[in-house]
């Protein structure tokens, strides 16, 4: 028999004093510390725990008894369910404030190093409608938020195109209106969603693994340019034709329409073929005259402002005075290697996706650019020894990785090959900091500058320019 878990208390008047790690507000009970989300500094709420360890606690607010002056109205209506963008109830002056600090506590108490100043964050000049992909996943047991499961109401149909809910791998809430893309995109999803529906066309069951409609990924260029990729769970070409020829004759306008079979447990399409239903297989932004194409297996930062503003901030740090030889480490579609080329003398880059190092030549084939060398594989199996012997010892590197942060014997190399400056952008300060350690003992970081990418959520990119300690 198992045990019955214990009712954890309801904390009543807790004074919210500040925003935590992942994006939780923090609070203060006694000696305990308690994380709630969608709270804002200055709240005094009910809060009830439902979790409780010997040092913290995590709670949610039932009763908001006096909200923050600094607290502001969400926008969306499916704020505090979806759980995308946590930190819309926040103006966004204080969400840089916040981000700011998360950048400056991960370094300090992570990295332990010797740090210049933090400069001060570079905001977004667009809050919302900033994101160029999302993506969206079509479910049979759509979630129902508490207050439809405590109405009276029958939901007989479950059928619903949206997020993936946190902590219920197979339950997707329904989105009617995402904030964070252009229009466009939410009118898109519907017209799939209710196309399906009215065909009879099954949503993915995430349990089983059947179903024809899975997932789908928009794209909406700069440019004005935009992709569609609808992923089908059932290989059923009369269905899927139907589909994708519906969808070409209500936006005819989609510069490239693309459509994948996936029989896998797994969404991810990587590993699949992508077939070209109508358009290009390819999408293009630009970037200082610079056209850069984008296939739908390309990484490319996904607000394509805010990526110009934190590509000069790079380009700034790297110091470039055309006669250095770069490597660009993680280096995607090869968008900082062609940013930087003009500065450089020669610039090499190195990324795991095949396809996306062969957009990285056609980017710098179709821009003019002859001075760049892109090459395909796992960072650690690639750049070794014999590599940088091979093709010289790198002045500069950039290195843009991934949450994870850089394998340690790419860190080895690095110090090996020992470039005269290092400059390290991350998406999380957390693993930047580790890093930044290892480093130490041959480089010293003179410069850091905090770049926001991702408005409403505690997401935050930083970089970081290392000068060799000679």
């Amino acid at each position: 028999m198992s045990r019955k878990r214990k009712d954890l208390p309801i904390l009543e008047n807790v004074t919210i004093t500040g925003v935590a790690a992942e994006g939780n507000a923090v609070a203060r009970h006694g000696e305990m510390v308690v994380f709630v989300p969608y709270g804002a500094p200055g709240d005094v709420a009910d809060i009830k725990l439902t979790r409780k360890r010997s040092s913290y606690a995590e709670g949610r607010i039932v009763r908001l008894v006096e909200p923050s002056p600094r607290r502001v109205g969400p926008p969306c209506s499916h704020f505090g369910t979806c759980g995308g963008c946590r930190w819309q109830h926040l103006p966004y002056d204080l969400q840089l404030e916040c981000k700011q600090q998360q950048v400056t506590d991960a370094l300090t108490r992570i990295a332990k190093v010797e740090l210049p100043p933090v400069s001060p964050i570079k905001g977004s000049e667009r809050i919302w409608e900033y994101r160029n992909k999302m993506e969206y996943t079509f479910s049979n047991r759509r979630w129902l938020t508490r207050e439809q499961m405590e109405s009276d109401e029958i939901f007989d149909d479950r059928d619903g195109a949206g997020f993936h809910i946190s902590g219920a791998f197979d339950k997707v809430l329904d989105i009617s209106r995402c904030h964070l893309q252009d229009s466009l995109g939410d009118r898109i999803r519907l017209f799939i969603k209710d196309y399906a529906r009215s065909r009879g066309y099954s949503f993915y069951d995430l349990k089983a693994n059947t179903g024809l409609m899975r997932t789908l990924m928009i794209r909406l260029a700069s440019t004005g340019e935009s992709m569609v990729v609808m992923s089908f769970g059932e290989d059923s070409p009369e269905a899927i034709a139907d589909v994708m020829d519906a969808v070409r004759r209500e936006f005819p306008q989609i510069t490239s329409l693309m459509y994948v079979v996936n029989l896998k447990a797994n969404d991810t399409i990587a590993d699949r073929d992508i077939l070209l239903h109508s358009g290009r297989d390819y999408i293009e932004e630009e970037m200082e005259g610079l056209r850069f194409r984008i296939g739908p297996k390309s990484f490319y930062q996904t607000n394509s402002r805010q990526a110009y503003e934190l590509y000069c901030v790079a380009r700034d740090m790297a110091g470039l005075t055309g006669s250095e030889l770069v490597y660009d480490l993680y280096t995607g579609t090869g968008t900082i290697a062609n940013f930087v080329s003009r500065r450089a003398a020669r610039v090499v880059g190195i990324e795991y996706v095949p396809e996306a190092i062969a957009d990285a030549k056609i980017n710098s084939e179709r821009n003019g650019i002859t001075n760049t060398e892109f090459y395909a594989g796992d960072m650690k199996d690639v750049l070794t020894a014999a590599f940088v012997e091979e093709h010289g010892a790198p002045d500069v590197m950039i290195v843009d990785p991934p949450r994870a942060g850089m394998h340690p014997d790419v860190i080895d190399v690095i110090l090996l090959a020992a470039p005269r400056r290092i400059v390290y952008v991350s998406c999380n300060p957390a693993t930047q900091a580790r890093d930044l350690a290892l480093l130490d003992s041959r480089y010293k970081v003179t410069a850091v500058q905090p770049v926001d990418m991702f408005p409403h959520t505690h997401h935050v990119e930083n970089v970081v320019r290392l000068e060799r300690r000679d």
